[in-house]
């Protein structure tokens, strides 16, 4: 069986108020997008990688990534599109053979081997899935004023994150189908699946650590889990790895 990791850093981080993108921002002793490309380089079951950037930052990862943090198992890095969802596409067109894709945020830089297990073990058996957590907090629904419409009952209620994983074949026929239609709304691979494909999808427990980064503050929590899980203390954040 082949499990392909599409890991995505095309984003530009408006969110993140910097000139360098967050996925490159340095945690640590690495750029933020060097520790998701290390656990699945490390994990067993992924057959190859393909990351999906800028066009104008791809020889920059491919030296940094593929060459100097000798990420092997990248099997291709493409350059993505406007929105994540046209950068998806472009990962799942550079599949070659590929039974399961697993579509993962380079912004969440600290998910582990065991959540990918995990996270392939339930694709295995339902062929749509995606991390995710029970929210802690109650979350309203709100109008267009922010009046509040109503209140779900908080435990149905749960954070998704990445890694999401499908059946390959299941994940590119919605995709295409959604891309014919208004993505404006979708936010991310599962919400394709929900509205375009013929088939549920279903969670299975992530981490409250599998943090993304898209803000400032998102970057100092961050740093409390680097130092935590990898013992190191990061460089100074508004430095950056990225001299290309």
């Amino acid at each position: 069986m082949k499990c392909t990791a599409i890991v995505l850093a095309a984003g530009r981080g408006k969110r993140m108020k910097s000139s360098v993108q967050k996925q490159f921002l340095q945690l640590g002793d690495y750029p933020v997008l060097y520790y998701s490309m290390k656990a699945f380089q490390d994990a067993p079951q992924i057959t190859d990688i393909i990351l999906v950037t800028g066009e104008q930052e791809i020889a920059y990862c491919q030296e940094t990534f593929v060459e100097r943090y000798q990420i092997d198992k990248v099997s291709a890095v493409v350059a993505g599109g406007k929105e994540r969802y046209n950068s998806v596409y472009q990962g799942l067109c550079a599949c070659q053979g590929t039974d399961y894709v697993l579509i993962h945020d380079g912004a969440r830089p600290f998910v582990t081997e065991e959540l990918i297990e995990r996270g392939i073990d339930c694709a295995k058996t339902y062929k749509a899935c995606a991390a995710g957590m029970p929210s802690k907090d109650t979350v309203k629904i709100v109008e267009n004023d922010q009046k509040v419409a109503s209140t779900p009952d908080r435990s149905r209620v749960w954070n998704v994150q990445t890694p999401q994983i499908f059946q390959y074949a299941l994940v590119k026929e919605a995709y295409e189908q959604a891309l014919s239609h208004d993505c404006s709304r979708i936010t991310d691979d599962a919400m394709v699946v929900e509205a375009y494909g013929s088939h549920g999808v279903w969670l299975y427990e992530g981490s409250y650590k599998n943090i993304k980064i898209t803000t400032p503050e998102d970057l100092e929590i961050g740093e409390i889990f680097a130092r935590e899980i990898f013992g190191k203390k990061s460089k100074k954040n508004e430095k950056s790895v990225l001299t290309y």
